[in-house]
């Protein structure tokens, strides 16, 4: 599923090209992507509307469309959003299709059809999607050691669980998880509450040095995830755990270790994360 650096790095290569356009038509393929509303309703009710912004929020992406209404993605597990130069060429799996007025526009592409759209008045859709039940986000300026303190507090769930509640933290994902614990030397299993005061303040820079790079390589691509134009991120090539189970700890050369927390697959290293 894209992560919080996939869904930045979406939001940031769609944006100049999406800001003050006109959305002259809808075309929908397949209606079940579409949560709220109904499909003759998205299309009638989108068509006309202007881009006035679009920022992200956790995992999601938010289109704003003038001051009433609001159009969000959540992209899921395969989920795509692709500028297209012409509309003509429709790759397979397009499920919809926002045609901008003077040419061009946005397709939504989900080859297992997990990813939503959702759209209606601000305040309405934002609670129907769940961005009003969202944690607060890890690169926020606000956001600092303290936040995390107070997020850890009292909780005996494993420090990954912890990570990825999006109810406690927007945005991060398995593949960052993994990443910021291996960075921080802590181990993913460990009680939130015990960490100490050195061990949160070693995770919370962890985590923005994580993230900022997961942007700065244009997020990871395994598989399906690809950015605004189609292209493929680099981060994959940086990653020191994640998807490594098995194979030597590029600081220590211990062989890395995979174990189940809570449904979700953690790898770390045994003599890195003690």
């Amino acid at each position: 599923m894209p992560e919080l650096p996939e869904v930045e790095t979406i939001k940031r290569t769609l944006r100049p090209h999406v800001l003050g356009k006109t959305i002259a038509g809808v075309e929908v393929y397949h209606p079940g992507v579409i949560a709220v509303p109904d499909a003759v309703t998205f299309k009638e009710q989108l068509t006309g509307k202007v881009v006035t912004d679009l920022e992200r929020r956790g995992k999601y992406l938010l289109f704003f469309l003038g001051d009433e209404y609001c159009l969000i993605g959540h992209l899921r597990m395969t989920g795509r959003l692709m500028l297209a130069a012409d509309c003509e060429n429709i790759p397979p799996h397009t499920h919809v299709i926002f045609f901008f007025a003077g040419g061009g526009g946005l397709q939504w592409v989900d080859s297992r059809r997990f990813g939503r759209l959702y759209f209606g008045k601000k305040e309405e859709i934002v609670a129907l999607a769940g961005l009003d039940k969202l944690g607060p986000e890890p690169l926020d300026p606000t956001f600092d050691v303290e936040a995390l303190a107070a997020i850890c507090a009292g909780r005996k769930r494993s420090i990954k669980q912890v990570l990825l509640d999006q109810h406690l933290l927007a945005g991060i994902g398995n593949i960052y998880a993994d990443e910021m614990l291996f960075l921080a030397g802590i181990h993913p299993a460990r009680p939130a509450a015990d960490l100490s005061g050195e061990e949160l303040t070693r995770l919370y820079h962890a985590m923005q040095d994580v993230l900022k790079q997961g942007i700065t390589n244009g997020g990871t691509s395994f598989r399906d995830y690809v950015d605004g134009y189609g292209r493929q991120g680099k981060n994959q090539h940086h990653l020191q755990v994640y998807g490594r189970a098995g194979l030597p700890c590029r600081r220590c050369g211990r062989i890395l270790t995979k174990i189940k927390l809570g449904g979700r697959t953690a790898v770390f290293c045994p003599a890195c994360q003690p």
